[in-house]
């Protein structure tokens, strides 16, 4: 998969921006607060149609604009699709080849993007919260059916928790269909545990390797924690088992006006021989955690979606010495597009200087491109 061009139009600090990118490495380097975390982060807005910096779609919009269009083409060998995303001040559009797409999951998977960027410590160091973000955007780029399910879910647990609010201030209400709303919301549950459960055993197969290219360390892993009791993800029981929970929680939920059980409460855990990074890991070890787990992605989407994804890479080199600066570049190659941005060409190793597309970008404006010498 390759991104072959993007037109940016009121995007952040971008009044007008046209370019094309390099099927292999593309660079983009100018001083700080210049515009190139912000070029980043409209491929991922118009891959996976969110923000990774910004909950809230407006703020995207350039200052005094009234909306921001992303536009883009996308090729899977010899075809090419046209992407667009506008939002305005109350709506957002899709379009896949100048045809309106009116469900997000329909548009979502199109374009497959892996990203790297600083505050990705913040999956390891934050909270559960930012790690249920993660594995929902990935596994929603990776499977249209957990998007939907996702949401399904959401839905009903919206329903419940408005149940538990009305029982919490001794309202009457329809226990057969609270009942109803409770077995279909484990239905989606069970699915969803299952698709991270299957995902977090793929990373694994490609992660710890990685962490040790880099790091130097074996045992690395990841562990997945639901926060219900379980012991066999294929237990043909499983969803008496959920219900016998979820009825033992039933008064604490009503107290607390939401429920406690399912997907939304789960955790994942970064471990080095069994011991959590978050609790014992240095910031370098924290940081290589999360790059592991981010660049464990690639042979996944390449299995299981028989594509590349586009990798974007923030400003990570800047961070690392000059061992994992090298240790890191084998897995940085023509084989997937991947687009770097740094303040200094000189914090990149010159051989992938040299063999790069460059982009100087001056105050949301490209100021300089040097193409690819393909034959030096």
């Amino acid at each position: 998969m390759i991104l072959k061009k993007i037109e940016l139009t009121n995007f952040r600090n971008y009044e007008k921006l046209s370019t094309r990118f390099y099927k292999g490495v593309n660079i983009i380097y100018g001083d700080n607060a210049q515009g190139k975390t912000n070029l980043l982060e409209s491929i991922y807005v118009l891959g996976l149609t969110k923000s990774h910096r910004s909950f809230i779609d407006n703020n995207l919009i350039r200052k005094e604009a009234e909306f921001l269009s992303i536009k883009g083409i996308v090729s899977r060998g010899v075809i090419d699709n046209k992407l667009e995303i506008t939002i305005d001040n109350h709506n957002k559009y899709f379009k896949i080849d100048d045809t309106s797409i009116k469900k997000v999951s329909d548009y979502i998977s199109q374009m497959n993007i892996i990203i790297f960027y600083p505050d990705d410590l913040e999956i390891l160091k934050g909270s559960p919260q930012l790690r249920r973000k993660y594995l929902n955007v990935e596994l929603s780029q990776l499977y249209n059916s957990y998007y939907i399910v996702s949401n399904d879910y959401h839905k009903l647990l919206k329903i419940r928790n408005d149940y538990l609010k009305k029982m919490s201030k001794g309202h009457k209400i329809d226990q057969n269909y609270f009942d109803i709303v409770t077995s279909y919301l484990i239905d989606k549950a069970i699915i969803l545990y299952q698709m991270r459960y299957k995902y977090i055993e793929k990373i694994n197969t490609y992660c710890e390797s990685i962490y040790k290219d880099i790091m130097g360390i074996d045992g690395f892993h990841i562990k997945y924690v639901p926060n219900v009791e379980m012991e066999d993800i294929k237990d043909l029981q499983l969803k008496e088992k959920l219900m016998s929970q979820f009825e033992e929680k039933l008064e604490y939920d009503k107290k607390l006006s939401m429920t406690t059980l399912g997907p939304h409460k789960d955790d994942i855990e970064f471990l080095v021989n069994d011991k959590n990074l978050k609790l014992y890991g240095s910031q370098g070890q924290q940081r290589i955690a999360v790059l592991a787990l981010k660049l464990a992605e690639i042979p996944i989407f390449k299995k299981y979606k028989d594509t590349t994804p586009i990798l974007l890479l923030d400003d990570v080199f800047s961070e690392l010495s000059d061992d994992k600066k090298n240790n890191l570049m084998r897995y940085i190659s023509k084989d997937i597009q991947t687009i770097i941005t740094t303040t200094e060409l000189t914090n990149l190793d010159s051989k992938l200087v040299k063999h790069s597309k460059l982009f100087k970008i001056e105050n949301g404006k490209l100021i300089k491109i040097k193409e690819v010498k393909e034959n030096e």
